[in-house]
């Protein structure tokens, strides 16, 4: 049975738009399905802030198979794409993340969903209110674009010019 998932995707270091979409490629070669893509964000910088600016991206997904599966699809990805451990919160050639998977919620070690961080953080809220404003965040039970109302994340968020995803 295929399960929805919302994908946050994030580069800011080298040709990032391409990392993007190599990402987007690799994870339709490997079953998921694409349904939306949020246009692209430039984005300033949280917590770790001297260094260059993120390229962010949401997208809806379908995925025949479970979170765990999908988290291991994502860092094989990721690492394949050239991510190597650095910084907490520093410089990315790729970041992927699971943001919502339905409405279930998940705690083990490795994985955390909803993304423990997703309200407070304008670069994935803005994106994600775009494609799924009215989807409800299953732990605080409320909808994204209120989310994003409500967030006090006060960083930079512009769309990036020739945004189309």
């Amino acid at each position: 049975m295929k399960m929805k998932f919302f994908l946050s995707l994030g580069s800011n270091l080298n040709d990032r738009i391409k990392k993007l979409n190599q990402a987007k490629n690799l994870l339709v070669k490997e079953g998921l399905q694409i349904l939306q893509v949020s246009s692209i964000y430039e984005t300033q910088p949280t917590d770790y802030t001297e260094q260059p600016w993120f390229l962010n991206q949401v997208i809806e997904a379908e995925y025949d198979q479970d979170s765990h599966s999908l988290f291991f699809l994502i860092k094989k990805i990721e690492k394949k794409l050239g991510r190597k451990k650095s910084i907490p919160k520093g410089p990315r050639i790729i970041d992927i993340d699971i943001l919502l998977n339905e409405m279930n919620v998940i705690k083990t070690a490795e994985l955390i969903i909803p993304h423990p961080m997703l309200e407070k953080r304008n670069f994935v809220l803005v994106p994600l209110a775009e494609i799924a404003p009215d989807m409800v965040h299953p732990v605080l039970c409320r909808k994204i674009n209120e989310l994003l109302i409500a967030s006090k994340d006060n960083s930079l968020v512009m769309k990036y010019k020739n945004s189309s995803g």
